[in-house]
């Protein structure tokens, strides 16, 4: 049987090898060609995610999402690009990127809304103190620690742009290692049983306060690094306006919605429709200001009704988001990825430097604050594991970084591999210094097999 397997896998290759660059170099693809390419990258995405997280959570006890995000780097060229090449140029040319990166947005975006829209606002009065001093620690000491850390890789040649300014470089390392995975962060929280609770409602806030700041930042690198200052203040200063409106009137104009459902019992096609729409010119304005869908997404799910309106919104639109639309946010960001760059002692040395100081960086400044406002040594361990995960989102924020030439595909590579370890440790470390004791204490439900939470 495994024999078998080989000689198929070696004759698919020879056949992706031969026809794959022909199709890549065909000077443009007819609308038919992106639409029977979109249905196959779509399967092939669907299959990968679902079989490799499964496999993530029977083998290594991995979350769902991490599996997906190890089957992007799977689909891209890191492995099957790397065994045969005709694959990704057949599957995944170029000219199709776009449509896949939109579908991406759309996904992440949709499910941080629905992230929002559950969130327990509660929770973060009761531990605002807790959140701002988690947040201020996983911001300023990952800066601090880029300050020490870049007069030294800008020794090494070729890990930033050629002429880059310390300032500039500093602050780019300084968002990369300040950033949590946001959107990560909430599916190892839904996954995990954390939803609703303090803990994981402090972690979301402190999250998306970092993530929001990480953005800021790159949009003054990127406005002193040739983009122009007023990339910066659309950044900084519509973002903030924009969070300003819906916290102020956002509740009270969207009401209504949620009194319609609460009338009829159920949401209707209009109600969707409304909300949808509203959704969608969230995300618009948000990444129209320089920051990120997901932020419109977040911000906006925050403002929504309650209670039955929030239960209907999360029934009707999350199995497709999850199963469908977060794969392709997971593939795109894959697709971008090189794992064999890191080539030599001195790069991986390097590596290995840069991990160990972005996992001080959150996880130890993350535990430190969280028991200085006041946390038990067993919450805060918790906290510091979950803010420590990177993600995908690491990998958009190092893309932008290597279009516009702040960094070269060495540190690229570097920064991918710190993402990849980070994340896949934050929930086996979530559970040895939390998760466990507290399902023998019953204080979380069981994971159940599709890595659900179980109630308990």
């Amino acid at each position: 049987m495994t024999d078998l397997f080989q000689q198929f896998l070696a004759a698919a290759g020879d056949v992706f090898n031969a026809h794959g660059p022909a199709i890549q170099s065909a000077a443009s693809l007819s609308p038919t060609d992106f639409s029977i390419r979109f249905f196959l990258q779509l399967a092939i995405i669907i299959a990968a995610c679902r079989v490799i997280g499964w496999l993530g959570r029977k083998l290594l006890g991995q979350p769902q999402v991490v599996g997906e995000m190890i089957a992007g780097v799977v689909l891209g060229p890191s492995v099957i690009g790397l065994a045969f090449p005709g694959f990704t140029a057949t599957v995944f040319p170029p000219e199709t990127k776009s449509i896949l990166y939109a579908g991406a947005q759309f996904g992440v975006g949709l499910y941080m809304f629905l992230v929002g829209s559950t969130l327990h606002l509660d929770h973060f009065r009761t531990k605002a103190k807790s959140a701002v001093g988690v947040s201020i620690a996983g911001i300023v000491t990952p800066f601090v620690m880029a300050v020490l850390i870049t007069p030294v890789l800008l020794q090494v040649p070729g890990l930033f742009a050629e002429g880059i300014s310390q300032f500039n470089a500093t602050l780019f390392m300084g968002a990369c290692i300040a950033l949590t995975a946001f959107p990560m962060l909430a599916r190892i929280i839904n996954e995990r049983g954390l939803a609703g609770t303090s803990l994981g409602t402090l972690s979301l806030t402190a999250g998306a306060f970092d993530d929001a700041v990480s953005w800021c930042v790159l949009a003054i690198v990127l406005a002193t690094f040739g983009a122009g200052a007023g990339v910066a203040l659309l950044a900084i200063v519509g973002g903030l306006a924009y969070a300003g409106f819906l916290f102020l009137f956002g509740r009270r104009l969207l009401a209504p919605l949620g009194r319609a459902v609460e009338a009829k019992g159920e949401m209707s096609d209009t109600v969707l429709g409304i909300t949808l729409g509203l959704f969608c010119l969230s995300a618009f304005l948000m990444d129209a200001a320089g920051l990120h869908a997901v932020f419109g997404g977040f911000l906006l799910g925050v403002c929504m009704p309650r209670g039955l309106f929030a239960q209907e919104l999360k029934r009707r639109i999350e199995p497709f988001a999850v199963v469908v639309l977060l794969p392709m946010f997971f593939t795109y960001s894959g697709l971008n990825t090189r794992l064999d760059m890191v080539n030599s002692l001195e790069l991986l040395a390097i590596a290995i430097g840069i991990l160990a100081v972005s996992i001080l960086a959150k996880f130890g400044a993350c535990w430190a604050a969280a028991r200085l406002s006041g946390e038990d040594n067993r919450t805060a361990l918790g906290i510091g594991a979950l803010m420590n995960a990177r993600g995908l989102m690491e990998l958009i924020i190092i893309n932008i970084g290597l279009q516009h030439g702040i960094i070269g595909p060495a540190l690229f590579s570097i920064m991918v591999l710190m993402a990849i370890v980070t994340t896949m440790m934050a929930g086996p470390l979530f559970e040895l210094v939390y998760g466990r004791k507290a399902r023998e204490s019953g204080e979380l439900g069981a994971i159940a097999g599709d890595g659900a939470p179980r109630t308990a």
